[in-house]
């Protein structure tokens, strides 16, 4: 099927009816829960559940390295941890928001306060960067322990507390399993 453009506007794109797709306004943003394998829009951003180290997101890989075993070991003992509740920015077109929400030497590896700063800088800097989508997983919830529904109410709370202007859509990716019951408390959290 090919599209055309006409005159330099953008071409009309239908977007299939997704039956596990819930949408709820709230406040100025309109949140989209929906599971990942069925995009409710296109994107400007992702955020991604992300550990100090960055070893999360790693791609895993090996590759043969010429350096001096003694200069690569001080190179490791060097590396820093990022701080918990930190976002960091990475690649474009979408852009990547790595939230640092793990410390894989800690047990548990997550804290809710660490979700809680996490959400709260994705929401700053999506404001800051102009971003008006947003794709957003349960942060907490694949590595981790945090019950859905603690997530949601710090979703909201961080909502609540940081107003987005530019931001109006969110996708929140919800996982296959327990999707019913997520959405089921998504609605009741977030419907007036």
């Amino acid at each position: 099927m090919e599209i055309k453009r006409i005159k330099g506007k953008r071409p009309r794109l239908r977007l299939i009816r997704c039956d596990s797709c819930h949408k709820i306004p709230f406040g100025a943003v309109t949140i989209v829960a929906a599971p990942k394998d069925v995009p409710p829009f296109m994107v400007d951003a992702v955020a991604a559940e992300e550990d100090t180290f960055l070893a999360l997101s790693a791609e895993p890989k090996a590759c043969e390295n010429n350096e001096h075993p003694i200069r690569m070991m001080t190179k490791v003992i060097e590396l820093r941890p990022e701080p918990p509740g930190k976002i960091l920015v990475k690649g474009k077109d979408p852009l990547q928001f790595l939230a640092i929400v793990h410390d894989l030497n800690q047990e548990p590896s997550w804290k809710e306060e660490w979700v809680s700063n996490a959400l709260e800088g994705i929401l700053r800097e999506a404001e800051r960067r102009r971003i008006s989508s947003l794709a957003l997983p349960m942060l907490g919830t694949r590595y981790g322990s945090l019950e859905s529904k603690c997530f949601l109410m710090l979703l909201r709370n961080a909502l609540e507390r940081n107003p987005p202007k530019n931001l109006k859509r969110i996708w929140l990716i919800i996982p296959q399993v327990g999707s019913l019951r997520i959405l089921e408390i998504f609605k009741t959290l977030f419907l007036p």
